[in-house]
């Protein structure tokens, strides 16, 4: 069993940052792929980013190109998410989960494990 717990999220104005963490136990993730993915109200989870545990691969969903960065510390089993940049649009729950099929993948239904989700709210 894995669990993910999520903090780091708030409130911030419009083209402020804040980063995310997403602090992973109960086993060993040498072979996990790990990533972000955000729910709006009234809109479905959508994927953020995404990277192997080894760090050596990321992805990105194309509206948080060059503003967001994912980044895991091996050591702390901790995952992270710097969100710089940030305007309205980006304000949702961010969910940060766990896949054991495949390094990084923008399919939510690859996820195995969950955590339970931070709000992020961005005012204008």
């Amino acid at each position: 069993q894995v669990q993910l717990v999520e903090s780091g999220g708030g409130l911030v104005q419009a083209g402020g940052s804040l980063r995310l963490s997403c602090a992973a136990s109960g086993r060993t993730f040498s072979s996990y792929g790990m990533g972000w993915f955000r729910q709006a109200p009234g809109k479905e989870r959508e994927f953020v980013a995404a990277i192997s545990w080894s760090g050596t691969n990321t992805y990105y969903t194309d509206s948080v190109k060059g503003r967001f960065t994912i980044f895991s510390d091996n050591e702390k089993h901790t995952m992270y998410l710097q969100m710089n940049s940030l305007n309205p649009e980006d304000t949702a729950v961010y969910y940060c989960a766990a896949t054991l099929s495949a390094a990084t993948t923008p399919l939510i239904h690859e996820y195995d494990y969950w955590g339970q989700g931070t709000q992020v709210t961005v005012s204008s």
